[in-house]
């Protein structure tokens, strides 16, 4: 099994002097994380939706094998909270197809006040063209729970949680993880930076 080792993001201007060289200019970090790690996540698309000219630049600085994950964009996950967004996503997803073989998973990261919602995610999970690689972060742990990995089990979906940012209200609980993994790509945690 191939494994691919990164990290979210690497545009950080405090990596300079340790991870990169002291004065290292922005334009040139990618290229250089590139040739030190094989993925990364990209959080510029949680901000901003990239257009093919962004992609393409990526691509350019990045070698064969690399992959990018890209965060599903904060107009999708935190403020639609994955309702009424079809066109939205469709666009987001043809976009970072363009990237090919480079393309990493998509990221959906959701916002840790957002409480399961089943109805809202069966309808979302439908907007995903079958064979999208995905991987679902809830920050809220009501959505650790059993319906919840099932569906994405079906899709062939990632669960990818981050234990510490979980948030089960005023009394913080231990959430409950899948028994298996959720997809036959990923079973990885994130840790928090």
């Amino acid at each position: 099994m191939r494994m691919w080792v990164g990290t979210s993001g690497y545009n950080y201007p405090e990596w300079k002097g340790s991870f990169y060289p002291h004065k290292f200019p922005a334009a040139k970090m990618l290229s250089y994380y590139a040739e030190r790690f094989t993925t990364v996540e990209i959080n510029y698309t949680f901000y901003r939706i990239p257009n093919e000219k962004i992609l393409a630049g990526w691509d350019r600085e990045t070698p064969p094998g690399f992959r990018l994950t890209l965060k599903a964009p904060k107009r999708i996950t935190h403020i639609a909270r994955l309702k009424d967004c079809a066109d939205l996503l469709q666009y987001f997803l043809r976009t970072a197809a363009t990237l090919g073989p480079k393309l990493g998973a998509i990221l959906f990261q959701l916002p840790p006040y957002f409480r399961r919602d089943l109805a809202v995610l069966d309808q979302f999970l439908q907007l995903l063209p079958a064979g999208t690689c995905a991987a679902f972060e809830f920050r809220h742990a009501s959505w650790m729970d059993p319906e919840v990995f099932a569906r994405l089990r079906a899709r062939n979906l990632a669960l990818c949680t981050r234990p510490r940012t979980l948030r089960a209200g005023r009394r913080p609980s231990a959430p409950r993880l899948p028994d298996a993994a959720t997809c036959s790509y990923t079973s990885s945690t994130r840790k928090p930076a």
